[in-house]
């Protein structure tokens, strides 16, 4: 193409000889290729963000992700796009916030109940019982409410993007069921390395003991811990139904994932990079609900047919035991506030 102009301009050179200054011409012809090679450029750039989580890729919150992935390929006509990284490739769930922080990775998702210890205000979402239903939560989490808390972790340099939905969490134990929180004395329960998951098992009566999820299956298997607390999701694509074979549906809590990006690498995107994103993690939440649904269905079928023993116990000696930490929470008025707001919206 370059060779293409230089001959044209010679031609015209040649013809116009006496009428305009060679240096005339040599400025124009640079000027040309200039602006063709710099919208060159921006024509091929692309900008590539990634996205490291620690689930697999059979789960709906990865399958969100990469819907959301889908979506800024297709608003951004293939100037953007978002590589996803499941099980763990790039780093443990603490080792891409840490990552995130510093800005050497984009995006990741977290437990809502981890991010506690970065934004106060996500401690709401870790009380027990604070929801009363799953209209409910919605409600929350896409109002105000919501888009203040996401907000809420930016001066950590983690900015949310979107709660995904993680369902509620119940007890699943080895050797015998839990029906009642009396149940859960001398158990050993493994909690996430949150504040107010130890607060609720030992309110409860139970042995909180955090250890990270890659390590759980081998911590239940040899005795390490008694048994766990999750989501039927998680406590069927996480092998764990292997080892644990009585599962409460008891709903102590409905801790959302949370979607977060890197400050740091949010801030060089430009307004429009920052829109598809934005954008396409909102369009995603709907998507994932409805995987989640039906995960949550097929996941039960699954551990039942396997011979866990679901159980359905009566959840208001549960919702009595964790009275206190609602109690506790009363008495800091920015949580009182939020506990109040959020009610409000029952």
């Amino acid at each position: 193409m370059a060779r293409n102009i230089k001959t044209f301009f010679y031609g015209i050179n040649r013809g116009l000889t006496g009428l305009l200054p060679r240096l005339l011409l040599a400025g124009l012809l640079s000027a040309l290729l200039l602006a063709m090679l710099t919208a060159c450029s921006e024509r091929d750039h692309v900008t590539v963000l990634k996205l490291a989580h620690g689930l697999s890729p059979s789960h709906s919150v990865h399958q969100g992700m990469v819907y959301m992935a889908d979506l800024v390929a297709e608003k951004s006509d293939g100037q953007m796009r978002i590589d996803v990284y499941p099980s763990e490739q790039l780093g443990t769930e603490r080792e891409n916030l840490e990552m995130l922080q510093i800005g050497s990775l984009a995006i990741t998702k977290v437990s809502a109940a981890v991010m506690e210890s970065f934004a106060p205000s996500y401690r709401v979402l870790n009380l027990p019982y604070i929801f009363t239903s799953r209209e409910h939560t919605e409600r929350v989490l896409d109002g105000d409410i919501g888009s203040e808390i996401l907000m809420d972790g930016e001066e950590f340099w983690l900015r949310g993007l979107a709660f995904y939905d993680s369902g509620s969490r119940s007890f699943y134990t080895k050797d015998r069921p839990v029906m009642h929180p009396d149940d859960l004395r001398g158990l050993k329960i493994r909690v996430q390395p949150s504040p107010s998951a130890v607060n609720m098992v030992r309110a409860m009566g139970g042995s909180p003991t955090p250890i990270s999820w890659g390590e759980l299956y081998t911590a239940l298997q040899g005795g390490v811990v008694d048994g766990a607390e999750n989501n039927p999701p998680s406590f069927y694509l996480s092998n764990h139904f292997e080892v644990c074979r009585y599962y409460t549906i008891n709903e102590h809590s409905t801790v959302p994932d949370v979607l977060l990006i890197s400050t740091k690498i949010w801030n060089t995107l430009t307004e429009q990079e920052q829109k598809w994103v934005q954008e396409a993690a909102t369009e995603s939440v709907g998507y994932q609900r409805e995987l989640w649904a039906e995960s949550e269905r097929h996941s039960l079928e699954m551990v039942k047919a396997a011979g866990v023993e679901v159980l359905y116990p009566d959840k208001e000696p549960f919702i009595e035991a964790v009275q206190p930490l609602f109690d506790q929470f009363m008495a800091d008025p920015q949580m009182s506030r939020l506990i109040e707001r959020i009610r409000a919206l029952e």
